[in-house]
């Protein structure tokens, strides 16, 4: 049923709900547009709908070819709502979910567009926040860039630093998703826009590799790895393109390139990425993790996820839009000291045990064993050969004098 947004706009037809609000097509005075109308108890929220009007310049203002154009904002009664270009095509996310992982050069394509939009947002002081698969459209009507990637958008700025008022989340809350928060983030320092560099270097790894490096389990375990974990190489991967992940990734934000840097060095990979089929990794097994990590495994009669993504509330069904703004505990010091040994998921080559799964300590109980029968065998030939060369020794040795005493 169709509806009015203020006096410019008509939502016509609902695109997909999510937890900050619902995406509509809409209708507006210039033709097409997506209407993404928040939800009415933040509507109602008059500290948020000031954070809005505030906003309104810094995101109208935001303009560039991989950037979803916000062409207006709405406050009329309980309705807050950004009015958005109309993207003819998917997300990221969709075709992630198809095609499982991406060929390295469609996703260093990919992420070199979402690293354009975000050095543009950046430069005009913007930080996104909210960096993931989800949050990027691939316009199928564009032209195909290299690997046959369609053109890639920046959608939802300005969602998360919306919603994110001190009244929501005071200190004990975080907006974002967990597999894409930068550790700085966990820790409860302020955003700055090394936080969407952490995010889209997550993002070309799980492109690359089919699930996220530090993603899995417990979303409060997938904080603490953000925390306390190394990133694992991907095998098969180019040496160039994995220093340039590694320092994307880096624990550090000082550490990081800038988005402009990013996008500039990844393109420089491009031609020799060309051809290259997808990466052949083998994907954690969440039931061996979440068996380490004394978190609950899926019930047998359920199947295992092994997307990256994880549900930011225990048990929530997936919105069909995929949106996670939604606020969470920050972990205390001592969870985030827990657990650090070995909680990585590790990739390696097909066949390859993970380490710390229940293959690999049976693998190490074997070599152990195997160790331990050669060094028995071993002692055993070093005292023979000594006993033999004693005996030997004897022979040609005088024996020794004896004293012995007589009675008077």
């Amino acid at each position: 049923m169709a509806r009015k947004i203020g006096s410019r706009y008509t939502a016509n037809q609902i695109l997909g709900r999510g937890s900050a609000g619902t995406v509509w097509l809409g209708e507006g005075p210039d033709g097409p547009v997506a209407i993404k109308l928040l939800r009415e108890d933040l509507a109602c929220d008059q500290e948020l709908v000031g954070r809005f009007v505030q906003e309104r310049t810094a995101l109208l203002g935001l303009e560039h070819p991989n950037i979803v154009t916000v062409r207006d904002l709405v406050v009329d009664g309980n309705d807050l709502a950004l009015v958005m270009d109309l993207v003819r095509g998917t997300d990221l996310r969709t075709r992630l979910e198809r095609e499982r992982r991406l060929a390295p050069e469609a996703a260093v394509a990919i992420v070199a567009d979402v690293a354009d939009a975000l050095a543009a947002a950046h430069a005009a002081g913007v930080v996104h926040r909210d960096v993931k698969p989800e949050n990027v459209l691939l316009d199928m009507q564009g032209p195909l860039g290299p690997g046959g990637a369609h053109p890639a958008l920046l959608t939802d700025f300005g969602v998360a630093k919306l919603i994110d008022s001190p009244r929501r989340t005071r200190a004990t809350k975080i907006i974002g998703t967990p597999d894409y928060l930068a550790p700085e983030i966990v820790e409860g320092l302020p955003p700055r826009a090394a936080v969407d560099i952490y995010a889209l270097a997550t993002v070309l790894y799980e492109l690359l590799a089919g699930f996220t490096p530090f993603g899995g389990g417990h979303p409060g375990a997938v904080l603490r790895r953000h925390v306390t974990e190394t990133v694992v190489p991907l095998p098969g991967i180019p040496e160039e393109l994995w220093q340039l992940l590694v320092q994307c990734l880096a624990k550090a934000p000082a550490s990081r390139l800038r988005a402009s840097e990013l996008a500039a060095r990844l393109r420089e990979q491009l031609p020799m990425l060309a051809g290259m089929p997808p990466l052949d990794v083998d994907e954690p097994d969440l039931s061996e993790e979440a068996a380490e990590e004394s978190v609950p495994s899926a019930p047998q009669d359920e199947p295992v996820r092994r997307r990256g993504a994880v549900s930011l509330v225990p048990g929530a069904k997936p919105d069909s839009n995929r949106d996670t703004h939604t606020s969470m505990r920050v972990p205390g010091p001592d969870e985030l000291a827990g657990g650090a040994h070995g909680t990585a998921r590790v990739p390696r080559a097909p066949g390859t045990p993970r380490p710390g799964s229940a293959r690999h300590k049976a693998a190490v109980r074997r070599r152990r064993v195997t160790l331990g029968v050669a060094g028995v065998v071993v002692a055993a030939v070093v005292a023979v050969g000594a006993w033999l060369a004693s005996s030997g020794g004897d022979e040609d040795r005088p024996a020794p004098a004896t004293h012995s005493t007589s009675a008077p």
